[in-house]
């Protein structure tokens, strides 16, 4: 290959080569141990002399993060209806206890409902992904968390014997009030992303603080998004006072504080001017 060959020039020899094996599905590295190079990545840029041995890895049957997305988002979505409606077969119930006398119920039913929807239009329209695609096998896990804690939390939220939360309306209005916020400032958070990735450009880029007052969070943590997430589930555990949606929200912090934490680390390793005053997810503390 010539010296100003991308990587993904190489993929696509590669998959001509051995048509099985599709350029998503490929792993190539400088080293067996070492991380996957990049699409943009030009051979003579890499430390590499006239000569270089790359290795390749099957990463096996790969889907596309939009459908990934929209697999998981239409699965909690529609799920959770089966117990707002209150089936027969899920409950027991007579055709006279269909429904919830507790108002706090509709409104978790319309939240946990809006929560999915928004996520599905960010999906179509918002989000941009910088790998365009993610092992298939990866997607029966992913749809058992979502589609599993959405059945769960449904399950108990629109039980018959669910009771309403000690402080009533005004521990309701506070959570919904939140929830609004916080669900403003996640897609908010979202659209200051999906424009750093404008004209098709995949090249990583520091995040910054827009007009968008939602953005102003980016001035003291890397991921607001997913702090935004976790205020999101916090506030839907206050609003129904439920203890299986308080797990399900503190099993979300772990893991977003996991994600966080990674790509704290790589806007860290990437930027040598990167913030030194931000935190991966809350401010002046984690």
């Amino acid at each position: 290959v010539e010296p100003n060959a991308t990587i993904r020039e190489i993929r696509l020899m590669f998959h001509k080569l051995y048509p099985r094996w599709y350029p998503a599905r490929q792993s190539i590295k400088l080293d067996p141990k070492g991380k996957s190079l990049r699409d943009e990545e030009i051979l003579q840029h890499l430390p590499v002399g006239t000569t270089a041995t790359l290795y390749f890895k099957d990463l096996g049957p790969q889907i596309g993060w939009t459908t990934v997305f929209l697999i998981e988002y239409t699965g909690p979505l529609f799920i959770y209806f089966v117990f707002y409606f209150r089936m027969n077969f899920v409950y027991g119930l007579d055709e006279g206890f269909t429904s919830s006398p507790h108002p706090v119920v509709n409104l978790a039913c319309i939240c946990h409902s809006f929560h999915y929807i928004k996520r599905l239009i960010e999906t179509v329209f918002v989000h941009r992904f910088s790998r365009g695609t993610m092992p298939l096998r990866n997607i029966v896990k992913n749809c058992l968390y979502y589609w599993g804690f959405a059945a769960w939390l449904a399950y108990y939220i629109n039980h018959p014997l669910y009771t309403p939360p000690s402080y009533g309306k005004k521990q309701i209005n506070f959570a919904v009030i939140m929830f609004l916020l916080c669900e403003a400032g996640n897609f908010s958070i979202h659209v200051a992303l999906s424009d750093l990735w404008r004209n098709g450009s995949k090249t990583c880029k520091i995040p910054y603080p827009t007009k968008n007052p939602f953005t102003w969070l980016f001035f003291f943590v890397s991921c607001p998004n997913y702090t935004y997430e976790v205020g999101t589930w916090i506030s839907f555990t206050i609003m129904t006072q439920c203890v299986p949606v308080g797990l399900f929200t503190l099993l979300c912090f772990i893991q977003m504080t996991v994600w966080a934490k990674d790509k704290h680390c790589t806007y860290l390793r990437e930027f040598k001017d990167y913030p030194s005053h931000r935190m991966p997810i809350i401010p002046f503390l984690l």
